[in-house]
């Protein structure tokens, strides 16, 4: 099936374009005026030269002067072999079909609304019978049935046409269009943009994006900067200072010889203010922190770290290299990367 957009639009067009799937664009006068667009031969010709296949109306009371209004427009610089011309399906408009088709123009008749029409419109030797499902729907006809009885007689009288299904409200219509035989269709940007959204396929190429950054991410290369460490025997009030000025809830508390004795954190706060009250100001670190911390080496993957959160149920987790802190994981970070809820 065809897939065309129905637009004027130019930067929808150019951002449709880049899918690498439509095989045209449809549009009408009436597109053009509700984009600003006052130069039709203008716009016409600039779509002409971005689109593979460009549906374009030939307007005219009567026969003859929409066959000399598809010449006119030919005559801008159109390709032949790439310009269909949409003419409505009356009497008028069918005698002009069977003129342009001998002479080798590609014409869609459209506003089809009974298979009648559609028979006119085939004999008349049409490329294209368009039927405006969604408008037809409004109005209360089965355009559904009318789609499925025009290409049935296509495909039992062998006729050398195809139906474009049109006027396309909705995602549903397309399915609508694929599972009756429609052999084109044309739908708006705005359903197209619709045409790939699923909740499950969102759930899904969330979860591989998670499990690759789980498995292929260090430690190291999402904690921040900034790696608040205490001397073991500094005050506490020292170490909320630090606290503080990190924006972090948590400190690392390093041993005189430099290596890593603890960690320092607001709950180690909340728990010591119970235990000691006032004394808390003339208490030292050491005093107060959590011995032997729960740490990830920060060549080590998020995986691990992961799963240290959720086995531990801390907030925080030292990051170290050699032994010695160069940082501080908190929880939220993961958070943010969506690889923990």
């Amino acid at each position: 099936m065809e897939f065309f957009l129905d637009s004027a639009n130019l930067a929808e067009i150019e951002e449709a374009l880049k899918l690498g799937i439509i095989d045209g664009v449809t549009t009408t006068p009436t597109f053009m005026h509700k984009n600003g667009i006052t130069d039709i031969d203008g716009a016409i010709i600039k779509l002409s030269k971005m689109v593979p296949v460009l549906m374009i109306e030939a307007l005219g009371e009567t026969a003859e002067e929409i066959v000399a209004e598809a010449h006119r427009l030919l005559k801008l610089g159109l390709d032949k072999k790439k310009t269909v011309f949409k003419i409505p399906v009356n009497f008028e408009g069918v005698k002009a079909c069977k003129r342009l088709h001998n002479e080798g123009f590609l014409v869609n008749l459209h506003l089809v609304y009974n298979i009648q029409q559609a028979y006119m419109a085939l004999t008349a030797g049409a490329n294209y019978v368009c039927v405006l499902v969604g408008r037809m729907q409004d109005q209360g006809h089965d355009a559904l049935s009318l789609v499925k009885q025009i290409v049935d007689v296509i495909k039992e009288y062998k006729y050398d046409c195809k139906v474009m299904f049109s006027s396309v409200r909705y995602p549903e219509h397309v399915k609508d269009a694929l599972t009756l035989g429609a052999h084109n269709i044309t739908l708006p940007w705005s359903i197209m943009k619709k045409l790939g959204d699923n909740h499950l396929t969102k759930l899904g190429t969330d979860q591989f994006f998670q499990h690759t950054r789980l498995m292929t991410i260090q430690v190291k290369s999402v904690i921040s900067d900034v790696n608040p460490t205490v001397d073991i025997n500094c005050k506490v009030t020292d170490a909320l200072l630090k606290m503080t000025e990190s924006g972090m809830g948590a400190v690392s508390v390093i041993s005189k010889d430099g290596k890593l004795a603890g960690i320092f954190t607001d709950g180690d706060l909340r728990r010591q203010l119970r235990n000691l009250g006032d004394k808390i100001s003339s208490a030292t670190v050491g005093e107060c922190m959590t011995p032997n911390p729960i740490s990830v080496e920060g060549d080590a993957l998020l995986q691990k770290a992961a799963d240290i959160f959720n086995a531990n149920k801390v907030d925080n987790i030292i990051v170290t290299e050699n032994g010695l802190p160069i940082g501080m994981l908190d929880i939220q970070d993961l958070v943010k990367l969506d690889l923990l809820n």
